[in-house]
């Protein structure tokens, strides 16, 4: 079970998540975010954080020379896309992994992973006018039919340390991502919540 904590805008809590069991530490690029980190920064929370732990950059509606750009200033290892991405320039991006986050409502939506190429697919609650960050669950059951289908599914939108078991015993994913669920405030991680939320999951 990998598990992603998402949206650090600081050294010491993204080293507290890394301590704490988080697989991934994701860095939101998307300046409309409370979770908005300059590229500067974003640099030196990778740097700063242990061997093994997978450094992954959001990014909304970019184009991939700005992706690469701040992949390469940042040491990213993987990136998350959200919005539009011309699937034909994928390729650009190699070596790294992608994550490609798809919005999800009804199991209708399910029919947009046809084709999707991507390392994992990103399961979010599909809210009008929002890239992840919701803070809102959808059927956690539509997951599971998702993985079903032989896609690797990480399962985002609305989980909490409260709420995170129950989820994967329903979706069975790959994987877990959490960013609001785990803060005291919009932006602001609580290193206690990340790791109620690791041990949460792990059980």
């Amino acid at each position: 079970m990998l598990i992603k904590i998402c949206g650090f805008r600081d050294i010491p809590t993204a080293i507290a998540a890394a301590d704490a069991g988080a697989d991934m530490i994701g860095l939101n690029f998307y300046p409309p975010s409370p979770r908005f980190v300059d590229v500067s920064t974003a640099a030196d929370i990778c740097a700063a954080l242990p061997p093994g732990v997978m450094k992954v950059g959001l990014f909304v509606n970019e184009t991939p020379e700005r992706i690469r750009e701040t992949a390469d200033a940042c040491g990213l290892d993987a990136v998350q896309l959200h919005g539009d991405f011309p699937p034909d320039r994928l390729l650009e991006l190699a070596p790294l992994k992608i994550i490609r986050a798809v919005g999800v409502s009804r199991e209708d939506d399910l029919k947009r992973l046809e084709g999707v190429a991507a390392d994992f697919i990103l399961l979010d609650t599909a809210v009008k006018g929002m890239h992840g960050g919701t803070g809102t669950s959808f059927d956690w059951r539509l997951a599971a039919k998702a993985r079903r289908c032989g896609r690797r599914i990480i399962l985002a939108g609305g989980l909490n340390p409260g709420n995170v078991h129950e989820a994967i015993q329903q979706a069975s994913p790959d994987g877990v991502d959490v960013a609001s669920g785990v803060e005291s405030a919009p932006g602001v991680k609580d290193p206690a919540l990340i790791a109620q939320f690791i041990e949460a999951a792990r059980r």
